[in-house]
């Protein structure tokens, strides 16, 4: 019964892990937007660059946050 209960919880490193991914997750999204919405950022680059730049920043957040959660198969 206890072995239940471990395999469900997860471990202090994976925990560590999985709140520094949510957090580099935010500050990835809150950038491209940035990127994308502010104009005082980044303002020598012509408007469609900027859009293009945010939206790349954009996905590599999403791809990175999918990679992490994508199970180890090695992890028990």
């Amino acid at each position: 019964m206890l072995s239940d209960n471990n395999e469900k919880q997860k471990s202090p490193k994976r925990r560590f892990l999985l709140i520094l991914g949510v957090a580099a997750f935010i500050c990835l999204c809150v950038f491209g937007l940035m990127i994308i919405f502010g104009d005082y950022f980044l303002a020598n680059l012509p408007k469609t660059q900027r859009i293009i730049f945010g939206s790349v920043v954009l996905i590599y957040a999403v791809l990175r946050f999918s990679r992490y959660l994508r199970k180890d198969p090695n992890e028990i």
